[in-house]
């Protein structure tokens, strides 16, 4: 299992609705993840957690943190591939692109 922390000048909600909106999902998401417009089988808006499966073993869990500057923590789990370490970190660099993205068009 590959674990991947980072943190995201913005507020932890607007961090949580990025990542689980199917459309954006596809975009961060490691390819044997993407969702293309199905949600996440699980999410949990209260802890601000979801998670998602596919095939052959891959799975992703994340979880999203307030940080006291007004931004937010983000950890991402990730299970499957051959460099889960390196995939979980460009997810997130990924996810990070799309909320910055997300806050512009906002």
């Amino acid at each position: 299992m590959g674990t991947a922390e980072r943190g995201v000048s913005a507020p932890p909600e607007v961090v949580f609705s990025t990542a689980v909106d199917p459309d954006r999902a596809s975009a961060w998401l490691p390819e044997p993840l993407r969702v293309d417009g199905t949600p996440a089988e699980h999410t949990d808006a209260e802890e601000l957690s979801a998670r998602w499966t596919a095939p052959g073993d891959w799975s992703a869990k994340l979880r999203v943190d307030p940080v006291d500057a007004g931004g937010a923590r983000v950890r991402l789990d990730l299970t499957g591939g051959t460099d889960p370490d390196r995939l979980a970190g460009e997810a997130l660099d990924s996810l990070a692109r799309e909320v910055a993205d997300n806050l512009q068009a906002g």
